[in-house]
């Protein structure tokens, strides 16, 4: 379908701009029609219908729910699509059954509306630890997607939703896909009282508005980021220990600091999991003013910000998030790892809004290995560590003229790959980091270091450490 379909009006289908997608399979035959019923909504004529469903007969099609005949024309009632994971090569073809996609200038999304592959779940299974591991639990399954990316690294599956309508859906997702997964209904983690897992992943109803339901996908009835609250205070403790949980989250911003309230959410969590530990990584990828967010989540579920309904729709979101004081709406992923009750939990809080194309998973992988080593080397032991500038790792200087040439300015740090970190250094830190081959523990590198800027060895440490774990977290530095 993508190779059919090509990157324009790939790009365009996202947009919800169904015209350069239907030009492109106006001649591809037997999967232009399947592309013309199920992903672009036309009405297609019942022939040709047949001609593509064959074996399948139209009839009975209809009658299963998932087509709708009129005479000799034929909708899709529902959304069938073929999907894939690269990191799965080995993986079977797999199926997504979900309802239609919503137009923009489409029909209202139904409450219990069943979303497909949207871009939000597919950054989630893009951001995914794939480490194996014996459980995992997929809260708010949806129509299953989370399950088929996590089937390729999971023993035993488990999803859970609200929601019969997206159970229904998940079970055919799974069935089709040659998936194995234990579908289990109710709220949040109630069908899973008093079991632990490896793994969690959810792609919960994270969308901050009034505490009201009118789309299951969207609202948890809540009120404001109240279901990313609940689930970053409640997942570590159905995680065993060294377990990994992953979501998609919001926070109203209501002061300068954006991480105020995930930190309230986190200390909630360690508190749930002690004498153990807690790892946490809350990762800010976008940040929307209360008007865009509020335009933003209507014209998702299909209703036009202008008009009646959505003026009044507007007014009272608006309302809400003002009563509240919110002045933004940040989105992005939450990383928590259990940890073993004599390892101290680390949290870290940054943005990371600037576009990057690499899969976000791996890095997250990496960030849990460096974050554990970093803590098998608290405060002054890390000294004794021999430390490497890995390959990928660039030195950008900033210079500028004067009368005498170029005078330099500035010297920041740059990370080639991943998310392209960076961080400002100064002329000290840069020959710290020079020294930085992996021959020679971090102690002796500062000792030299202050020999030849007649600095004291021990204050020199003291302000090299900091710097050094932060550049250790983002991979700027390794271990040897």
């Amino acid at each position: 379908m993508a190779e059919l379909l090509g990157p324009a009006a790939r790009a365009a289908l996202d947009r919800g701009e169904t015209t350069p997608a239907r030009r492109a399979v106006r001649h591809a035959g037997v999967a232009g029609t399947l592309v013309r019923l199920f992903l672009l909504g036309d009405a297609v004529p019942r022939t040709e219908v047949a001609a593509a469903l064959d074996p399948v007969d139209v009839d009975e099609a209809a009658g299963a729910g998932l087509l709708d005949v009129d005479g000799d024309l034929v909708t899709a009632a529902l959304d069938l699509r073929p999907h894939g994971d690269a990191a799965i090569p080995t993986a079977p073809p797999w199926w997504v059954l979900s309802d239609l996609e919503v137009a923009p200038q489409g029909r209202t999304a139904d409450r219990e509306h069943v979303l497909g592959t949207g871009a939000a779940s597919l950054s989630l299974a893009r951001a995914t630890v794939r480490r194996p591991v014996a459980t995992l639990l997929d809260v708010g399954t949806g129509c299953g997607v989370q399950g088929l990316h996590c089937s390729g690294h999971a023993g035993r599956l488990t999803a859970t939703d609200v929601s019969e309508r997206a159970l229904d859906m998940a079970r055919v997702t799974f069935a089709l896909s040659g998936v194995d997964a234990e579908v289990l209904a109710g709220p949040w983690l109630e069908p899973v009282a008093g079991r632990r897992f490896d793994q969690i992943v959810s792609n919960p109803p994270f969308v901050p508005g009034p505490p009201q339901v009118d789309h299951v996908y969207r609202d948890a009835g809540l009120g404001g980021d109240g279901a990313s609250a609940l689930l970053v205070g409640a997942l570590p403790a159905h995680l065993a220990e060294g377990g990994v949980a992953q979501l998609l989250a919001s926070w109203l911003i209501t002061s300068e600091d954006w991480t105020e309230r995930p930190r309230t959410w986190l200390d909630e969590a360690a508190r749930s999991v002690a004498p153990g530990g807690l790892d946490a990584w809350v990762v800010q990828r976008d940040v929307a003013d209360p008007a865009l967010h509020v335009g933003t989540w209507l014209r998702d579920a299909g209703v036009d910000p202008a008009s009646p309904e959505g003026t009044a729709l507007s007014e009272r979101w608006l309302d809400f998030l003002a009563a509240e004081g919110v002045q933004a709406v940040g989105f992005g992923f939450v990383t928590l790892r259990r940890t073993a009750p004599d390892v101290p939990g680390t949290v870290v809080c940054e943005d990371l809004r600037q576009s990057h194309d690499d899969p976000l998973g791996p890095e997250i992988e990496a960030w849990l290995d460096r974050t554990a080593w970093l803590a098998q080397h608290p405060g002054e032991a890390l000294l004794d560590a021999r430390l490497r500038v890995p390959d990928t790792v660039a030195l950008e200087r900033g210079l500028i003229g004067t009368d005498e040439g170029w005078d330099p300015v500035a010297a920041t740090l740059v990370r080639l790959d991943g998310p392209q970190w960076r961080h400002d250094v100064d002329e000290l830190g840069v020959a710290l980091l020079a020294g930085c081959r992996g021959y020679l523990p971090l102690r002796d590198l500062v000792e030299l270091l202050a020999v030849a800027h007649g600095r004291d060895p021990e204050e020199l440490a003291a302000a090299a450490l900091p710097v050094v774990r932060d550049l250790v977290h983002h991979g700027m530095l390794v271990p040897a």
